[in-house]
């Protein structure tokens, strides 16, 4: 009995074991190529290889000194100001949204919510024509300010459901005892609520942060002017020239994109893994 509870054991560490084993390989592998591929000299990935054999620094080198249709630098800032402005507006958003349904019971709440994950659903490019028009009436196209807004709409739906649950494992009690101590709704969400609820303020401040760094789809709809472009875009063109097509400082370009979100990971990581694991604990 005891040896095949130990087989059986065993059988499952090495199936957990190489599940990620296989999962870090598939992870792993393209990005030790996109690195590799930035030290390459050249332009094409024929000749590539992930061990560079006479390793450059000539790609990184053309991304800020480069010819002039290459504002990398430029697109480097806009993608910056977009995130961070993004991430900021969807943890005050958010915040407020979820303290609302978790702590307030009025009219049309369960409505509300009901919409909420319905929006959830529909994929964002299913309304891009709708918002390319908007942007043309409001006399917006290549405004950072629209993009910022359409952001942060698109993180209150999926983000409220996670900080709602959160903040629905926060005991009443902690609100009843203080508003027995004379403290108002805002101070309740202010000093008790939100402090507590930093674990899942650093989630949706990562998915604020993250999104606009990686998104093409719609800020090509609504950034057409080389000085407006971020990252994403000003990228896609360098290998979408049919002649000039350069991958290698392409994926010179893309390992940079990955420093910011590294650093914004490093700093928000004691929050993270909590914050996932306890945002489904109720709904």
């Amino acid at each position: 009995m005891l040896t095949g509870m130990k087989g059986n054991r065993f059988f499952r560490l090495f199936a957990s074991h190489l599940i990620l084993i296989l999962m870090a390989v598939i992870i792993i592998y393209p990005l030790l190529w996109t690195v590799g591929a930035s030290f390459n000299p050249g332009n094409s990935l024929v000749s590539n290889s992930i061990i560079p054999k006479n390793p450059t620094l000539d790609h990184y080198k053309e991304l800020f000194a480069g010819k002039e249709s290459l504002q990398y630098g430029h697109w480097y800032l806009n993608s910056l100001k977009i995130s961070i402005f993004t991430m900021i507006g969807s943890v005050i958003s958010v915040s407020f949204t979820a303290y609302a349904f978790s702590r307030f019971r009025f009219k049309g709440r369960k409505n509300a919510l009901t919409l909420f994950l319905l929006l959830q659903m529909i994929p964002q490019f299913s309304a891009l024509i709708a918002l390319f028009v908007l942007a043309q009436l409001l006399g917006m196209m290549n405004s950072h300010w629209l993009l910022i807004l359409l952001y942060i709409g698109g993180t209150i739906p999926m983000n409220t459901y996670l900080m709602k649950g959160y903040m629905d494992s926060i005991p009443m009690d902690l609100d009843e005892s203080a508003k027995i101590d004379g403290a108002s709704n805002t101070r309740i969400f202010l000093q008790i609520i939100m402090p507590l609820s930093r674990p899942m303020l650093a989630v949706v401040a990562m998915n604020g942060f993250t999104g606009p760094l990686g998104d093409f789809v719609m800020s090509s709809t609504i950034l057409r002017t080389p000085e407006s472009y971020t990252l994403p875009i000003g990228l896609y063109n360098l290998v979408n020239e049919v002649m000039g097509a350069s991958y290698t400082t392409f994926a010179a370009g893309a390992i940079l994109i990955s420093i910011p979100i590294a650093v914004a990971f490093l700093l928000l990581q004691k929050h993270f893994v909590s914050g996932l694991t306890a945002g489904g604990t109720k709904g």
